[in-house]
């Protein structure tokens, strides 16, 4: 957790990383739940920040998280929600994450729902497992708007269950996109992710043995310069004396022949 909490900025820059548009609530209604949070790294700090105004938490939230996931960072997401049950980060349409045709670049519009899936998904794991992502499945199949983009990922609390009763598993989760500043009333486009987690015991022990496996693989010789050149001398040495010997047979049989 002290990790986690040395990512939070010392103070609040005035420039946010991207600007909400009018339409802040999230586009899919919240689920109601009845669980409680899981104990781990990210819900302690919801805790710490829940009382904060909802832009200031947002601030804050959206710099600690891009700290600790690096790549993320750098393209601007902003997390407007962040709740066991539903995740919701956005993007502006900045010149950074655009395409050719000036709108977000498809690859920015999947990490933004790759961040969404993979948040919720952490936030309902216990501390002792570690989320990996598998595949994904997207279809673009109308061009998005030249506009902000949110990405909304929702959990049932059967879905949660399932996520802190089973040990080893995965799960799809969809994350639906939105083109905010569309003036249309278009069908959203839906992003599948299938997430995996894992023991974190059971990923050290895989990574362990494959180094294990490749130092005995590439295990060097650890003869020196000079026991090497005896080594080399002394099979000389074999192999001169076994052609002589070879040799003086050979003379001999000639001998008796005559």
């Amino acid at each position: 957790m002290s990790g986690l909490l040395k990512k939070l900025p010392s103070k609040l820059s005035n420039k946010l990383p991207a600007t909400v548009s009018d339409s802040t609530k999230s586009p899919v209604e919240k689920p109601k739940s009845t669980l409680k949070p899981v104990n781990n790294q990210f819900t302690k700090l919801l805790s710490v920040t829940k009382y904060l105004p909802s832009g200031a938490r947002s601030t804050i939230l959206s710099k600690a998280f891009g700290k600790v996931v690096p790549y993320v960072g750098t393209t601007g997401v902003y997390y407007e929600t962040v709740d066991p049950n539903q995740v919701v980060v956005s993007l502006n349409n900045s010149k950074a994450v655009q395409n050719h045709i000036g709108s977000i670049h498809a690859v920015a519009i999947t990490l933004l729902a790759e961040t969404a899936t993979g948040f919720i998904l952490g936030l309902n794991l216990p501390s002792d497992r570690v989320l990996l992502i598998k595949s994904y499945s997207v279809n673009f199949y109308r061009p998005i708007k030249k506009g902000q983009v949110a990405a909304v990922a929702t959990l049932s609390d059967e879905q949660r269950l399932d996520i802190l009763n089973t040990p080893k598993g995965e799960m799809v989760i969809p994350c639906v996109i939105h083109d905010r500043e569309s003036d249309s009333e278009r069908d959203p486009i839906v992003v599948e992710m299938l997430w995996a987690w894992v023991p974190k015991s059971e990923l050290e022990a895989r990574r362990q043995g494959q180094n294990n496996k490749s130092t005995s693989e590439n295990q060097p010789n650890h003869k020196s310069e000079s026991e090497q050149a005896i080594d080399s001398a002394a099979n000389t040495t074999i192999d001169s004396a076994k052609i002589e010997s070879d040799d003086k047979v050979a003379s001999d049989d000639k001998i008796e022949s005559k």
